[in-house]
């Protein structure tokens, strides 16, 4: 069963969600709620130079634990952007930090359309798991042909549904993935914005004055 927005609402009021920061009237949609594009940039360096020569380097977003000197870190501050180039891959991070404390609930991760039409694709309907605790990431690829998209922390990028399990899973169950433990619980990982108050904040790096006006 699909939760609906009172559903949502509930669970967040008892504990079983928990959004840090928490989210905005903006954010909560009929049956999802609106994830916002965080500070957080991992470029993937795609070559390096030893004693063999220049050598291309082969980087999977699974790479970015085990190996982050293959990838360049951005952290943006308040009010800066992030100009995503022609063709290229990037993994984002989401501002929010997620939890899913109730033992019968799961989610299920989206791109939103208004990304797909401006030329970004994410590349994602990714599987948020019971228990799971931290920030997302997806990767972010330009491919509006020779344009740079710019982007803006507090963006709203994808959208996550929660589904209720007909029966609930220990943490134990729900850490075993086939024979391994969860990869990612705990981790830190020309357009128009749907509303111009929330854009015209979030441009100016005024995303917690955002928050307090339009809190739930």
């Amino acid at each position: 069963m699909i939760l609906s927005r009172q559903d949502i609402l509930a669970q967040i009021a008892s504990g079983g969600i928990r959004f840090s920061p928490e989210i905005d009237r903006f954010q909560l949609q009929p049956h999802a709620i609106d994830l916002r594009l965080g500070y957080k940039f991992l470029i993937p360096r795609n070559w390096t130079f030893d004693d063999k020569g220049r050598r291309a380097i082969k980087v999977s977003i699974d790479d970015a634990d085990a190996h982050p000197e293959q990838f360049d870190e951005v952290i943006l501050q308040p009010g800066q952007f992030f100009d995503l180039l022609p063709n290229e891959f990037v993994i984002g991070t989401s501002l929010e930090r997620i939890e899913l404390n109730a033992p019968n609930l799961m989610a299920i991760l989206f791109p939103r359309t208004s990304t797909n039409r401006r030329g970004i694709d994410l590349s994602l309907s990714g599987i948020i798991d019971v228990g799971y605790k931290g920030n997302l990431i997806f990767p972010m690829k330009n491919e509006a042909g020779n344009q740079v998209i710019r982007v803006y922390p507090g963006e709203r990028v994808c959208q996550v549904i929660f589904e209720e399990l007909k029966s609930p899973l220990t943490i134990e169950e729900a850490n075993l993935h086939g024979m391994s433990a969860a990869k990612y619980s705990e981790s830190d990982g020309a357009y128009r914005l749907d509303k111009d108050d929330e854009r015209a904040l979030l441009v100016e790096g005024r995303l917690d004055e955002m928050k307090k006006r339009f809190g739930i």
